[in-house]
């Protein structure tokens, strides 16, 4: 069968249905949500969300099947893809970065006014010298940056997936290779946490709308013949990381006690904590009724109190309980990645010295 994204670049006027792109986006894993139809702005929410106040990744409109929230109800399950473009079958579709391990870059070309020197690049002061004549855009900023690092240029990078916006901008795909470490969204105009000026970021909290999605405007139309998001490069990795894009974990406290902790017998301790993440992995079975959450936290709580007594790595404990969640409920990890936070930090604070192993 022919790829989606293959069709949307081969100038044939038959374009795929956009429950068919949300179906092969999802079957490699990356969770979707609906656009808008004719727009690329999420579908709004139920009346019920659109008039209080909460919390978007706790919201329990999730687990009943709705879209509310955008990125934060994105989904990989086929039963919901179905239903929710079965409904509006003109809606658009967006992928969550965060969930998927993409990292976009998301250039615009869009008329506005050039800021001093100091905001196109954050971080990096561009001498006087350097002529600036004619820089009107991401496109301008990007090459500027990736010249400073002696590197190719991203936008023409063509062994990555790149996708030309209606508006005139273009869309870098890439994936993040390292999955422990995430990567914050922000806007190029942001004078807190940016790449370069008029140049986005879509990661974690953020989502990209797919190729072949029409709006009012035109086609989000894919470049060239690669259809594959390449690695992300490790200077732009470096790059990310230097201009604040690299989400911190809170930290866990460390013990109360600071005592070594006794040699323990091969392997004990991660067969404990073992034993708890199966029940986790075991809620992949069902979509809701599991206790999830609950059999989440006690497993994080667990891990916390162990890395507190000082018989397991942080990190370590973190990856593990995080795949799990992953796998039983992919497409709510940011929630999942919260509960383990607070868990695990809440568990560290009574360090856990089961018997047998203290």
């Amino acid at each position: 069968m022919q790829r989606p994204a293959d069709t949307a670049s081969s100038g044939v006027a038959q374009q795929p249905r956009p429950a068919e792109v949300a179906r092969w986006l999802a079957g490699r894993q990356w969770p979707v949500h609906p656009l808008t139809p004719g727009r690329k702005t999420p579908v709004a929410n139920c009346k019920q969300c659109r008039t209080r106040s909460h919390e978007p990744s706790n919201c329990p409109c999730h687990a009943r099947g709705l879209w509310c929230h955008s990125f934060h109800s994105a989904t990989t399950e086929l039963a919901r893809i179905e239903a929710w473009w079965g409904r509006t079958p003109s809606a658009g579709v967006g992928v969550s970065c965060g969930p998927a391990h993409l990292v976009v870059l998301d250039i615009d070309a869009h008329a506005a006014q050039v800021p001093a020197r100091e905001r196109l690049l954050p971080g990096i002061g561009i001498p006087e010298q350097v002529d600036l004549a004619g820089l009107a855009s991401g496109f301008d900023t990007l090459a500027l940056l990736a010249a400073y690092r002696q590197e190719p240029n991203p936008a023409e990078d063509e062994s990555t997936l790149r996708v030309r916006t209606p508006s005139g901008g273009l869309h870098i795909w890439y994936v993040n290779s390292e999955p422990a470490v995430r990567y914050r969204s922000s806007t190029g105009s942001s004078p807190r946490t940016a790449l370069a000026w008029q140049v986005d970021v879509r990661a974690h909290g953020g989502y990209v709308v797919a190729p072949s999605t029409r709006t009012t405007a035109g086609v989000y139309t894919p470049l060239g013949t690669t259809r594959d998001p390449a690695p992300l490069p490790a200077w732009l990795a470096a790059e990310l990381r230097r201009t604040g894009h690299v989400i911190q974990a809170p930290p866990v406290p460390a013990p109360r006690s600071h005592r070594q902790a006794r040699p323990l017998r091969t392997g004990a301790p991660q067969a404990l904590l073992q034993s708890f993440i199966e029940t986790v992995r075991e809620c992949a079975d069902q979509a809701e009724g599991t206790g999830f959450t609950e059999k989440l936290n006690r497993a994080a709580y667990t891990a916390g109190g162990l890395v507190g007594a000082g018989h397991l790595n942080q990190a370590e404990a973190r990856q593990c309980l995080t795949e799990a969640a992953h796998y039983a409920r992919p497409h709510q990890i940011r929630r999942s990645e919260s509960i383990i936070d607070a868990a695990l930090s809440a568990g560290a604070s009574r360090p856990f010295h089961p018997k047998g192993l203290a």
